[in-house]
C-alpha cells in the first residue's frame, strides 16, 4: 500500500510556522547578535560594494550611475589589472594548496605529541601568522646590502661576490612573496586542523581495525578525514580567501608599488584605486570581481571535499 500524502491548508501551514518559531525562539535570540553583526559588517558592505561598482564615486561627490563602464575599463583598458590577475592566480595556485596541505600535515604531526609539547608546538607554528614584526625579519633576510642575512651567508660561503638586490629584481620578488606567504599560512587553518584531530572519536579507530583497516594511511582516509569534514571545509575557505587576497605580504616585502608590478595583486590594485586615487566606484568593481572569483573557487573546492572518504 502506498503512503498517503498529507496536505495542509495555508492557515495550517501558518499555524505550524508560528508553533515552530515559538519553540525555537530562545535559539533565535541567541543567534540574533551574530546575525546583526554578520549583516552589518559582511552582507551590507558586500551589497553596497556591488551597487557602487556600477557608479562613478570619488568620495567628494555623490555617486553617479556609470553602468558597466567600470567593468569595461577594468577588463579592456586596464593593463595593470591583467598583470595583477596573473600574479594573483600564480600566488593562489602555489600557496593555496601547499599551505592547506602543509597546515594539515603539521597539525597531524603535532597531534601525535604529548599534551604539553603539543601545546608548545602549536604556539610555535601559529605565532608567525599573528606576529607583526615578522616582515622585519624577512626584509633583513633579503636585504640588498652585504649585511642582509642571505647575502652575507652566500658571500661567506663564496657562492657570490657581490650582494644581490633581492627585493629590487622582478625575477626574485614573486618567489620571495610565495616563501613568506607560505611561512605565514600556518594560522587559523592549522588551529582548525589541530582541533579537528582532537575531536575525532578514538573508538572509531578500534572499530576500523576490526573492519580491516591495517595502516595509518587507511585510518587517515577512511576515518580521520571523514570525521573532520567541517574543519576541512572551514580551512579550505580560509586558505582560498587568504591565497586570493594576498596584499599585506606583497606590500610589506616588495613595496607598494612593487618593481615592475612584480608583486602587484588584485587586492593591491584595489587598494591603489580606492585609497590613492579615490576611485571608489572602480575599486568596488575590482572588489566585486574578486568576490565572484573567491565564491566560485570555494564552491568548487567544497564540492570536491564532500567526496573525501566516500
Amino acid at each position: 500500500m502506498g503512503m498517503k500524502t498529507v496536505t495542509f491548508t495555508k492557515e495550517e501551514k501558518k499555524r505550524r510556522r508560528q508553533v515552530e518559531f515559538q519553540k525555537n525562539k530562545p535559539l533565535y535570540l541567541l543567534m540574533s547578535p551574530y546575525f546583526v553583526l554578520f549583516f552589518v559588517f559582511t552582507v551590507l558592505p558586500v551589497v553596497t560594494s556591488i551597487l557602487l561598482s556600477f557608479s562613478y564615486f570619488n568620495m567628494l561627490e555623490l555617486p553617479t550611475f556609470a553602468g558597466w563602464d567600470n567593468y569595461r575599463k577594468l577588463f579592456f583598458e586596464d593593463d595593470v589589472f591583467m598583470v595583477a590577475v596573473k600574479n594573483t592566480f600564480m600566488f593562489a595556485i602555489i600557496t593555496g594548496p601547499i599551505g592547506y596541505f602543509a597546515a594539515f600535515l603539521f597539525a597531524w604531526l603535532v597531534n601525535e605529541l604529548k599534551p604539553k609539547i603539543r601545546a608548545f608546538m602549536t604556539l610555535v607554528f601559529y605565532a608567525p601568522s599573528i606576529s607583526g614584526g615578522a616582515y622585519i625579519i624577512w626584509k633583513l633576510m633579503f636585504s640588498g646590502d652585504v649585511y642582509g642575512y642571505l647575502n652575507a651567508t652566500l658571500i661567506n660561503w663564496g657562492i657570490i661576490t657581490e650582494p644581490i638586490q633581492w627585493l629590487q629584481n622582478p625575477s626574485y620578488i614573486p618567489v620571495i612573496i610565495i616563501i613568506v606567504q607560505l611561512w605565514m599560512s600556518l594560522g587559523v587553518s592549522f588551529l582548525a586542523f589541530v582541533a579537528g584531530l582532537q575531536s575525532v572519536d578514538r573508538s572509531l579507530y578500534e572499530a576500523g581495525a576490526v573492519d580491516g583497516i591495517r595502516n595509518r594511511w587507511q585510518e587517515l582516509w577512511y576515518i580521520t578525514l571523514p570525521s573532520m569534514k567541517p574543519q576541512l571545509m572551514f580551512s579550505a575557505v580560509i586558505q582560498i580567501t587568504a591565497s586570493l587576497a594576498i596584499a599585506e605580504v606583497a606590500m610589506q616585502v616588495a613595496g607598494f608599488p612593487s618593481v615592475e608590478n612584480a608583486g602587484h595583486t588584485i587586492v593591491t590594485h584595489l587598494i591603489y584605486h580606492g585609497t590613492t586615487k579615490f576611485e571608489l566606484g572602480y575599486a568596488s568593481a575590482i572588489a566585486t570581481v574578486l568576490f565572484i572569483v573567491m565564491l566560485g573557487s570555494n564552491l568548487l573546492v567544497q564540492k570536491f571535499l564532500r567526496r573525501v572518504g566516500t
